[in-house]
């Protein structure tokens, strides 16, 4: 078992700003705002902060060396990743290295994001396409893919293909998410939807409809994480970072899809995972989680995220997820605060902040009761255990 970071690192502090379709606010000052509310949520100042880490720079946010230098702060370990959410899990994660390592003390996890700046993402305009080999979204103009959802189409098409399943019983993932963002005073979408609704809305990428897909937003959230000896000295409670693994790569991964069923995947088997974040937690596997944040970039990221970390069987979590079971009240509630599917698309921070509300009791209509373990993971590989601090 690995020393590390393994229960020596808490979340302290957390901020988010307003989310919304599109804001006159730039994405500068939205990350000023998280990091102030999550500064004064912590008790701490921004002389406090000595690491900076976020998961999305230009031009959709602002650089960190921009940020560090408009806020004032005195930097001595950051880390910028390439702009896309799906690397909001690792920021964390280099965070808490840091800080267990003693690289920084009190690192913030930061962004501000502008979608309603940046225009068109994938089609024919989308520069990600252009790269060799293609976007790491998914994009494949030589393949005639221009955008990310078709890739996310095409795996669960073959998914459903594969096992037999029904590519409409999709649509309770998107009904489900939108549940609990109208729960949330703070999500964009609020507007039911139902069954009918759900049919009603346009294939973009068949069998993926409009729901389905991730919303386009502006705003900002931060997290702030320290040393759990010194966060037990601060304002909130402290929410214990217990395990961690990283973002998986490779011949048979695709961003989309787990092995065997991506765009990219060299072969067309899928694998037995092994999960070391549930034994780095101290926990005997998925069954111990009582509340899961997922980046739920398309409806079937849940799907695969619940087969490949082990809430079910191969080819099961389509019928499985069915009847309530992913929402509040049932097996597994998850996304609770709507998701990128029905909250905001901030990059994957909602989720992050999500998960840490839970465990202190902070979410309202939306709280799960007795949450005591939240996982955040990916259908790409990598995850984190939040546990309360016991």
């Amino acid at each position: 078992m690995p020393l590390g970071p393994l229960r020596q690192v808490a979340i302290v502090g957390i901020g988010i700003t307003e989310l919304s379709r599109a804001s006159e606010r730039s994405g500068l000052d939205l990350a000023a705002e998280a990091l102030r509310l999550a500064l004064d949520d912590a008790g701490l100042g921004p002389d406090d902060v000595d690491g900076l880490f976020t998961n999305v720079g230009y031009p959709l946010a602002v650089d960190y060396d921009r940020m560090a230098e408009a806020f004032g702060l005195r930097i001595r370990a950051a880390l910028q990743t390439w702009t896309h959410g799906r690397f909001v899990g690792p920021a964390l994660q280099a965070a808490v290295q840091a800080v267990a390592l003693g690289t920084a003390e009190v690192a913030a996890c930061a962004a501000g994001v502008a979608f309603s700046g940046l225009g068109v993402v994938g089609g024919a305009d989308d520069l990600e396409g252009l790269r060799q080999g293609g976007g790491s979204h998914g994009e494949l103009p030589h393949y005639g893919m221009t955008a990310p959802g078709a890739g996310a189409a095409m795996a669960l098409r073959r998914y459903c293909a594969r096992y037999g399943q029904d590519p409409e019983l999709i649509s309770a993932v998107p009904m489900a998410f939108r549940r609990h963002a109208r729960l949330n005073p703070n999500a964009q979408m609020t507007k039911p939807l139902e069954p009918a609704d759900y049919v009603a809305q346009p294939y973009v990428v068949e069998p993926l409809r409009r729901p389905d897909f991730a919303l386009l937003s502006d705003g900002g959230g931060c997290l702030l994480v320290t040393t759990v000896e010194r966060a037990r000295d601060l304002r909130r409670p402290a929410v214990i970072v217990g395990g961690m693994q990283g973002l998986h790569a490779g011949r048979d991964e695709f961003i989309f899809a787990p092995p065997g069923l991506g765009v990219f995947s060299q072969g067309d088997t899928r694998r037995a995972e092994t999960n070391p974040v549930y034994a780095m937690a101290g926990l005997s596997g998925p069954g111990d989680v009582d509340s899961l944040q997922l980046y739920d970039a398309f409806s079937p990221n849940v799907v695969f995220v619940l087969e490949r970390f082990g809430f079910t069987g191969e080819g099961e979590a389509l019928e499985w997820l069915q009847n309530g079971r992913i929402e509040l009240g049932g097996d597994l509630p998850t996304n609770t605060a709507g998701g990128l599917l029905s909250e905001a698309h901030i990059c994957g921070w909602g989720h992050l902040i999500e998960a840490t509300r839970q465990l202190r009791g902070q979410a309202g209509p939306r709280q799960v009761p007795g949450c005591e373990v939240v996982q955040w993971a990916t259908p790409f590989g990598d995850s984190l255990i939040f546990c309360k601090d016991r």
